[in-house]
């Protein structure tokens, strides 16, 4: 179905306040037709909806256009993500579109991916998208290239040690090459100044060409997995929830405080 313009209808409202970037973004039929990428975490909550105002008069996108909402729901920062999630669920009540919740990790290793690959890669390659949870840990999964096509993934989203991960990474190198299956490049993207440095991955290096390249999200990626069927979307907004893989500090200092006193009775 088209409008008068001959433009399709069905367009995606692609959001995502995860990291330190508000990316917003307007897609359709696999194409970017506006995008919005914004530095600053702290002020997500008071950018986000005028920016989200700003893409869709750039790209003369009305509510009877939109065809449905894919929001990033982390893994990233547990303030970030709700906010963009709870953007997206009240924008889908609004318009009585569907949603599509998009894990972020994967949206950032597609995203990262695309930006390396004009680097020049050929062959079979693994992504690790990685984004800083703190005390030596990140927020990362592994995907396999899949060239143009979304990224297919090897392992979930989690929280991890970047320690044990690399080791785990070692071992996934071996089994792959016993099976025939060893990847060319392991690509490391997203926030590698603190998880990237050739100290940190040097396990992997004589397995595998290893590139760490730094890569900050942008909002079209979300949109882009939404349109390629690759996530249910949510009928029932209320199932729509944010992937936070670990409970949020305040919720973790109230657990050890309750642990606390039980021990002191």
């Amino acid at each position: 179905m088209t409008n008068s313009n001959n433009e399709p209808r069905k367009r995606f409202l692609a959001l995502d306040t995860s990291t330190a970037v508000l990316g917003v973004a307007v897609t359709g039929g696999g194409e970017l037709l506006h995008e919005i990428n914004a530095s600053g975490e702290r002020n997500h909550s008071v950018h986000l909806l005028p920016i989200i105002e700003q893409a869709l008069q750039a790209s003369a996108t009305t509510a009877d256009t939109i065809g449905g909402i894919s929001v990033g729901i982390g893994p990233g920062s547990y303030t970030g993500t709700r906010i963009a999630v709870t953007a997206a669920k009240t924008l889908a009540w609004a318009w009585n579109v569907p949603v599509t919740g998009v894990s972020s990790l994967h949206a950032l290793a597609w995203g990262g991916y695309h930006a390396a690959s004009a680097l020049g890669t050929a062959g079979t390659d693994w992504i690790i998208p990685l984004i800083d949870a703190r005390r030596g840990q990140a927020y990362t999964a592994v995907f396999a290239a899949e060239k143009d096509k979304p990224p297919r993934r090897l392992a979930p989203d989690a929280i991890r040690l970047m320690a044990d991960w690399v080791q785990e990474l070692a071992v996934r190198l071996k089994e792959a090459a016993a099976e025939g299956n060893r990847p060319d490049t392991l690509w490391f993207v997203g926030e590698t100044a603190l998880h990237g440095s050739t100290d940190m991955l040097a396990p992997l290096m004589e397995a595998a060409n290893v590139q760490a390249v730094p890569y900050e999200l942008e909002g079209r990626w979300t949109g882009f997995l939404a349109e390629a069927g690759l996530y249910e979307e949510s009928g029932d907004l209320h199932t729509l929830i944010p992937n936070y893989t670990q409970l949020s500090e305040a919720e973790a200092n109230l657990r050890r405080s309750s642990e606390g006193s039980l021990n002191t009775r």
